[in-house]
């Protein structure tokens, strides 16, 4: 059986999702075409991982967890292995690989020749697996990786650059169990278009589910539902209560005081009449509700989960005014 997924950590770009660029004169950071990308190509079928063996021998908690995060209820786990956990026997964790099993340095040359041309970003695009048969729990895992393939320049919306594909090639006891496949983008950033001079920020969607919250922000008041039925308090605002079904509502005035529950950082793809990067967190109220905001004063690297935070009301053009929550930095 074979098996093909995307990989995550960031957007599928992979080559069928991207036009190839034209062989120019000018080349990826000012190197002739020809001439780097023989270079390139010198890489491939040299090693990038030689002799690496898995942490842990596969085992049936790792299983149960991974089938609890898919939700994968297949009653041959943990007999065996769910197969597309190929590349997690395989993977060194935080602390890294065991020693004698790290990258090659055929490997560390490619991405320094990649880094030198320009191409100084990465992205995963997606991997390919094929399974030879399933591994079982006490399987010893090892493998081998080879840099397959080196693609000419493409250019993609992330910008300029060329796909590695690597081949790790896992084991059991000496037998070939599967193959997975890696694909990276290594490339030159594109140059980011200047936002367009009075681009304004989108407009909210006003209806008369949510009309009372934006009332309540022109007054810089933050409007919270309270079920009259239960009791409950609810955000965003709705029309009935998803604790009891009521339909009767009254607003209470949140405090403003909160912390940082979950955020992220803003980078790519840039919006008009916004600035990357900025962080966007999901503010959890002194009320107990939580909300989706921008976080203000303080820099997107300094945001932490569990920070404080305060209500403001920022105004982005004459127009429009929004909530957000300033950190309170100790």
């Amino acid at each position: 059986m074979s098996g093909e997924r995307t990989a995550g950590g960031g957007p599928a770009v992979g080559e069928g999702a991207v036009s190839e660029g034209v062989v120019g004169e000018g080349g990826v950071g000012g190197v002739a075409v020809d001439d780097f990308y023989g270079r390139l190509k010198a890489f491939e079928g040299r090693t990038a991982a030689v002799g690496g063996e898995g942490k842990d021998p596969v085992n049936e908690p790792m299983i149960r967890h991974w089938c609890e995060a898919m939700g994968d209820a297949n009653p041959a786990y943990p007999a065996i292995a769910p197969p597309t956990m190929l590349q997690v026997w395989t993977m060194g964790g935080l602390s890294g690989h065991p020693a004698g099993s790290a990258r090659s340095e055929a490997y560390d040359e490619l991405l320094a020749l990649l880094d030198g041309a320009g191409c100084t970003s990465v992205v995963a695009t997606d991997c390919e697996q094929e399974y030879v048969r399933p591994l079982r729990p006490g399987d010893r895992v090892t493998f081998d990786a080879v840099i397959e393939s080196v693609s000419p320049r493409k250019t993609t919306k992330l910008g300029e650059g060329h796909f590695v594909t690597t081949r790790m090639d896992v084991r059991a006891g000496g037998d070939l169990v599967g193959r997975h496949r890696f694909r990276i983008l290594k490339y030159a950033p594109a140059r980011r278009a200047t936002t367009a001079k009075g681009a304004k920020r989108p407009r909210p969607v006003i209806n008369r589910d949510n009309a009372g919250f934006w009332a309540g922000v022109a007054e810089h008041r933050l409007l919270i539902q309270r079920c009259t039925g239960c009791g409950a308090l609810r955000f965003p605002w709705l029309p009935g209560c998803g604790a009891c079904g009521c339909q009767e509502w009254e607003t209470v005035e949140a405090s403003g005081a909160g912390t940082v529950f979950s955020y992220v950082v803003m980078h790519h793809p840039p919006f008009p009449a916004f600035d990357p990067p900025y962080a966007v967190g999901l503010i959890e109220l002194a009320e107990g509700v939580r909300m989706i905001s921008n976080i203000t004063g303080v820099r997107y690297d300094e945001v932490r989960i569990g920070m404080p935070v305060e209500l403001e009301f920022l105004r982005v053009d004459a127009d429009l005014e929004l909530p957000v929550f300033r950190g309170v930095v100790a």
